[in-house]
């Protein structure tokens, strides 16, 4: 008897945080789309006037209208766009990079600093197998605010009203009301 994966198509398995492998029989589908995310950041980037034209392209690009209450400042990078969910009054500052093979949320209220990396993906440690891509969501609850520079690493919650310091590097859940900086991140405070 197959288990239900078998019937799962590509898209489905990564957002369920399974490997992604070069040699899977639908790997043509998902290079596909990262090629079409490129084509489409780099327009978005090179050409993008004010933020009310970002919004809309990058609702193209993630497949989900952004809402007018949302902004997300030039330029932005994504590898592949359709695994990231954007709440209302959610501001991105510069230079973001959302590495979204698996689900990237942002809540309500949200505020995201210049240069924040969150990254959804991760190689396994046997070099016989580092091509294969291990994927785990992340998630930013509401009214959370992460400082510049700062990086969240795969399948982490930052937690309601929690603020990550600037270049802190998230490998863990951030409980909600607390602050975390260094590297790696720890509590340094509550509020």
């Amino acid at each position: 008897m197959s288990n239900q994966a078998d019937h799962q198509d590509i898209f489905q398995r990564m957002q369920a945080g399974e490997p992604l492998r070069n040699d899977d029989p639908e790997y043509p589908r998902f290079a596909e789309v990262v090629a079409r995310t490129i084509r489409l950041v780099t327009q978005m980037n090179a050409s993008a006037e004010d933020v009310h034209q970002v919004r809309k392209q990058l609702s193209e690009i993630t497949g989900r209208e952004i809402d007018a209450s949302t902004t997300i400042f030039p330029p932005f990078y994504t590898n592949f766009g359709r695994f990231i969910k954007l709440g209302k009054n959610v501001f991105i500052n510069h230079g973001c990079s959302f590495l979204d093979l698996c689900n990237i949320t942002i809540e309500d209220e949200v505020m995201i600093g210049p240069k924040v990396n969150l990254i959804t993906e991760n190689h396994p440690l046997d070099p016989n197998d580092r091509k294969t891509v291990l994927l785990k969501p992340i998630v930013v609850k509401r009214n959370a605010w992460i400082g510049a520079a700062a990086t969240i690493l795969p399948g982490v919650t930052i937690g309601e009203n929690a603020v990550v310091a600037a270049g802190a590097v998230v490998s863990r859940d951030v409980p909600a009301n607390s602050i975390v900086a260094g590297v790696p991140a720890k509590v340094v405070k509550t509020l």
